[in-house]
């Protein structure tokens, strides 16, 4: 521990108390930690004040020295205490004076029985007592008429007043034992008080360091503890606060004093208004030996609250890791949306597997982040990927991270896959219709068994994560050709969510297209180049437009459609043929999976040769149909990116067979 030099301040009463000290503790006086002072009358209270401009931290004084800095100085005042010996040896000398011997002594000077000592002495003495250094001058005063008849013995300042009056006087020195005992006594002193103001230093500089506002009471109510937070954000200095009655500063705090009568923590973490500032507040009980002593008040202010959380969000959302929707960002005026949208929070707030079905542009991703902020891993990392807009190669690699050397252009140190990166919160799989077999067989056993192992690693790492997987496609449909796993199917639809498509629920589409329409016009990119203003009104044949239209692209369509009518003024809709849309099955894949043992192919008349005969009846080439549905099932296979191998092994025949039967298709 360093702690500071000691200086130490003495007020001699005379000259040679000063010369004697000096010869006692010379290096002490040589190298500055004891600085001495003669009593000086025309400085009186001053003389204290100017020890301590020069460094004394505690300051010894004899007698009236004493009693004239004691109440001056903010320091320690330590008396240099009077021996038996030494106030006989003033007595001894005064009597060869005078036989009337005054002895003025302060109440605190003598460090002995001074009754008894003075029963036992055979001289007259006159005693005058004083409690305070105001009263010396008054004591000396009376003896002035009986100048010549006496001889006042006493300390240095009582003597002073008496040469100053013209009375004999006799100063009781202080014996070498005297001067040693309180020297060292401040020394110890000084060494205790440096530990323990050292150690407050500590403590204070530790509490100054602290952002919350901290503030502790005694067991009378009393404030014991301040920190430079709680000054700042209420706006009162420490010394308005500290030893104060707490209510007498602040009114609102009496919550600090419910804790203290209910001698219970209050964990209630409450938001209260203190001085016109919200803030979030805690107690804890300050327990000594199972006794209170009194309570510890914490004070967070929550706009600094708020703009941390914001900072933290802002850091997580750098990395991609941070949900930025949730269920209140969805506006909506449809009794369907409303519907889905309940249905949605209560699986969001359980931690199973969840699959998403919608068509491309139906807010799946929305409801992904939605569902994340709802559910207990709302703090914790949300990770999404597109599974189809990453190569296999690549893709697995990203999933499950590497170790160094796993293969060419393995990052040095290796790499954390995105499994790792969602621990403990939400793992977001788009379009995961587009897994090929060999990814869905890894991802079957991470969801069984919760665990991964990177690429190149011989070590598993366990993993704490909900899935939330998404599909704009009939994944039954998949099993049946074959590209998609049946097993993986029902691990990940332990729960279903639905999403309509934004033409099953035509009531949203005006509120929505409105709210595009104000968001690009607040949208700097747009440059002043609009056809509109904020004040924008659609006439009843636009509403019919858009009310009207089949939606392919669903919301991301609207909100296209949106930024093309502000920069030009005008609603302009595809036509439905130009493209045809995927629809996703809008009743439950696992239903419609379970109630189907085979999968219905399309077919259309002027592909086969169907031909009527004279009675009526339909004639149909058997053997025409299989080939035709053969070949558009291979066609389906080969357009999912499956290669000759797995597409024979769908098929259950060998690669020459595939290669005689489907050359044309290879």
């Amino acid at each position: 521990m360093i702690l500071l030099r000691k200086k130490i301040g003495i007020i001699a009463s005379d000259i040679e108390l000063k010369e004697r000290i000096e010869e006692l503790y010379r290096e002490d006086v040589e190298n500055g930690t004891i600085i001495i002072d003669i009593l000086n009358l025309d400085l009186m209270e001053n003389q204290g004040r100017i020890l301590v401009e020069k460094g004394a931290q505690a300051i010894i004084g004899r007698g009236g020295g004493y009693s004239l800095v004691i109440d001056t100085v903010n320091v320690p005042v330590i008396p240099m205490n009077m021996k038996s010996t030494d106030l006989l040896r003033a007595i001894e000398i005064a009597k060869k004076y005078s036989k009337k011997v005054v002895l003025i002594l302060g109440d605190n000077e003598v460090s002995f029985d001074y009754v008894g000592w003075r029963n036992v002495i055979s001289t007259e003495i006159t005693e005058e007592w004083f409690e305070s250094k105001y009263e010396i001058r008054s004591k000396v005063v009376k003896y002035i008429d009986q100048k010549d008849e006496v001889v006042i013995v006493g300390g240095g300042l009582a003597c002073s007043f008496a040469r100053q009056y013209g009375i004999d006087s006799v100063f009781a020195t202080a014996s070498d034992e005297s001067i040693r005992e309180a020297v060292e006594y401040c020394k110890k002193l000084l060494d205790t008080l440096g530990e323990e103001k050292f150690n407050n230093e500590v403590l204070r500089n530790i509490l100054d360091g602290i952002k919350d506002g901290v503030i502790a009471i005694d067991s009378n109510g009393s404030i014991i503890l301040y920190n430079e937070s709680a000054k700042n954000m209420l706006k009162v200095e420490r010394k308005c606060a500290l030893n104060k009655y707490i209510l007498d500063v602040f009114p609102k705090m009496e919550w600090m004093l419910d804790c203290l009568h209910e001698k219970e923590d209050v964990e209630d973490r409450k938001i209260r208004n203190i001085n016109n500032l919200i803030v979030n507040t805690r107690t804890t009980l300050i327990k000594v030996d199972n006794s209170t002593y009194g309570v510890l008040g914490i004070i967070q202010d929550i706009t600094k609250l708020q703009n941390l959380e914001r900072k933290i969000r802002f850091d997580l959302n750098q990395k991609g890791l941070y949900a930025r929707y949730t269920f209140d960002d969805f506006l909506f005026k449809d009794k369907l949306t409303k519907e889905f949208i309940e249905e949605a929070k209560k699986i969001g707030k359980s931690d199973y597997t969840t699959l998403l079905y919608g068509e491309s542009g139906s807010g799946k991703e929305i409801i992904a982040h939605s569902i994340h902020n709802i559910s207990k891993r709302k703090d914790r990392p949300f990770v999404a990927i597109n599974c189809a807009t990453i190569a296999e190669n690549l893709l697995e690699s990203e999933l499950f991270g590497y170790e160094e050397g796993a293969f060419t252009g393995a990052r040095k140190g290796g790499k954390r896959g995105l499994f790792e990166l969602a621990h403990g919160g939400t793992l977001f799989l788009d379009e995961i219709n587009s897994l090929s077999f060999n990814i869905q067989t890894k991802l079957l056993r991470v969801i069984e068994e919760r665990q991964i192992m990177r690429i190149g690693s011989d070590y598993i790492i366990p993993l704490d994560i909900r899935i939330i997987a998404a599909t704009n496609e009939s994944l039954t449909e998949k099993i049946v050709m074959g590209t998609f796993r049946a097993d993986l199917f029902y691990r990940l639809s332990s729960l279903e969510i639905n999403i309509p498509p934004l033409r099953d629920r035509r009531e949203d589409i005006i509120p929505l297209f409105n709210n595009f329409v104000n968001e690009v016009l607040k949208d700097d990119g747009l440059n002043g180049i609009n056809s509109i203003d904020e004040n924008f009104v659609l006439t009843k044949d636009e509403m019919d437009k858009l009310y009207n239209y089949s939606w392919p692209g669903n919301v991301r369509e609207l909100k296209t459609i949106a930024q093309k009518y502000v920069v030009t003024g005008k609603i302009k809709l595809r036509q439905d043929r130009d493209f045809k849309t995927k629809k996703v099955p809008p009743n439950s894949e696992v239903d419609k999976f379970n109630s189907e043992t085979t999968a219905s192919v399309e077919v259309q008349d002027e592909s086969i040769n169907i031909s009527k005969i004279n009675d009526g009846k339909i004639s149909i080439d058997i053997k025409e149909v299989n080939k035709y549905v053969e070949e558009k099932i291979i066609s389906m296979l080969f357009a999912q990116g499956l290669s000759k191998n797995e597409v024979a092994q769908v098929l259950g025949i060998s690669r020459t067979s595939l290669w005689k039967k489907y050359n044309k298709n290879i």
